[in-house]
Parts: C-alpha cells; structure tokens; sequence
C-alpha cells in the first residue's frame, strides 16, 4: 500500500508542477522604484513639451 501510494504522489506532484509552468502568472512584471520614477519623468517630460515638427518640414511647408 505504501509503495502505491508514494508513486502515486510523485506522479500527482509532476503533474502538478508541469501543469503550473503551462500557465502563466497574472501578476504584472516587477519594476523597481528607481525604475517608476524614471518612467514618470519621461511621461512628464513628453506632456509638458509641446509637439516640434522636424527643420526639413517647418522649412518646406506643404511639401
């Protein structure tokens, strides 16, 4: 019986973990603090700056 029973708990366990690495995490990724705020200054900095077309464009008009 006690044989049985063991096989029958490793087969259960690599089930178990093979089944756990098909299906993904729903957690988002980690990002470091340093990592937040850099990304929020970079958000800031593109709002606050207004959009600038390129000289060659500016120069050219509609062409």
């Amino acid at each position: 019986m006690n044989r049985k029973k063991k096989i029958n708990q490793t087969l259960k366990q690599k089930a178990k973990k093979a089944n756990a690495k098909l299906h993904g995490s729903n957690k988002p990724k980690y990002v470091s603090k340093a990592e937040r705020a850099a990304q929020a200054i970079a958000a800031e900095t593109e709002v606050t700056q207004p959009f600038e077309q390129p000289a060659e464009v500016v120069a050219n008009g509609n062409a």
